[in-house]
């Protein structure tokens, strides 16, 4: 027997659904900034430079963290709302399903990183999420990447963690040094990476006189020359005077800055004044304006045609 009562209050809860996503796109035209959508699974995948896969099981995870889907990124935002009104009558009749006590089969999703791309069950997701639930039982299949990925990253973010994943497969960092959290927050900088790897690499071979082995620089490169900066960093406390940032950005800042003191002295800088003084200088009390003045000074010292 048809549950009358049941049939308008799921087509209820699509309409209300749907305004807001209207409201979302009417608030995104005033503010400048548009709604999040799902992120496309073969977009990551490419990015990412995904190369293996395993099925990880029947698991319960938490609906946050789906972010994407496999084919279907247009039909729903981020808050897994219907952007499309014919999903309607396939949308009530999972809201249906949903107050039957024998509920529906688990969601089929690939993981990436730590968050999720629906793969079968964008209905399923979206009844749930607006009934309140924060998990859902799902058949995991993991695609391997060494980044990991938060629930809210944007596309801009995905290119970042596109050079992340270029340099962890080409350094293997994070296989010889599992601890390592090398992230910037600023598109470009892993370049810089290699080039301090091969200044490093150029300079033990000089002083071993052999040929250094590129694993082997890499790993000297990270435990001599990328360590104890960072062992700096958080001994004191300097990150916490540059929210938004990382130890990553912080390491080069400070770097660079060392550089430019020895150049500016004529004499060598320990690192521990080094980074004290960029932190005095370019720390948050000091003023955004100071820091893009530094960058820009080093940008030009870095290249000094006209």
């Amino acid at each position: 027997m048809i549950d009358l009562s049941l049939l308008r209050q799921a087509d209820d809860a699509f309409s209300q659904a749907r305004r807001r996503v209207f409201i979302q796109r009417l608030l995104s035209f005033f503010t400048g900034h548009g709604p999040e959508y799902l992120l496309s699974l073969d977009r990551v995948r490419d990015k990412l430079n995904i190369r293996g896969q395993h099925y990880a099981g029947l698991q319960t995870i938490p609906i946050a963290q789906i972010v994407g889907s496999v084919g279907r990124y247009q039909d729903f935002n981020r808050a897994f709302l219907p952007t499309q009104e014919y999903l309607r009558e396939r949308w009530k009749h999972v809201y249906e399903v949903a107050h039957d006590p024998i509920g529906f089969p688990p969601i089929d999703v690939y993981e990436v990183g730590g968050v999720f791309f629906v793969r079968d069950g964008h209905h399923r997701v979206s009844v749930l999420k607006e009934l309140g639930a924060t998990t859902v039982q799902a058949i995991v299949t993991e695609l391997d990447t060494p980044v990991h990925l938060s629930p809210h990253i944007t596309e801009e973010e995905l290119d970042l963690k596109a050079e992340c994943a270029a340099f962890l497969l080409e350094t293997n960092i994070a296989e010889v040094r599992p601890e390592e959290r090398i992230e910037f927050t600023l598109p470009g900088q892993f370049q810089k990476l290699y080039e301090h790897m091969g200044v490093h690499r150029y300079f033990l071979g000089l002083h071993e006189q052999r040929e250094i082995p590129y694993p082997e620089a890499v790993v000297r490169w990270y435990d001599d020359v990328y360590s104890p900066v960072v062992r700096v960093i958080r001994e004191e406390g300097i990150l916490d005077h540059f929210p938004g940032r990382t130890e990553s950005d912080l390491y080069l800042w400070i770097i660079e800055h060392q550089h430019y003191m020895r150049e500016r002295s004529d004499q060598q800088v320990p690192l521990e004044q080094a980074a004290a003084e960029f932190s005095r200088e370019f720390s948050r009390g000091s003023g955004k304006r100071q820091l893009e003045i530094e960058a820009e000074r080093l940008k030009q010292a870095q290249d000094p045609t006209p």
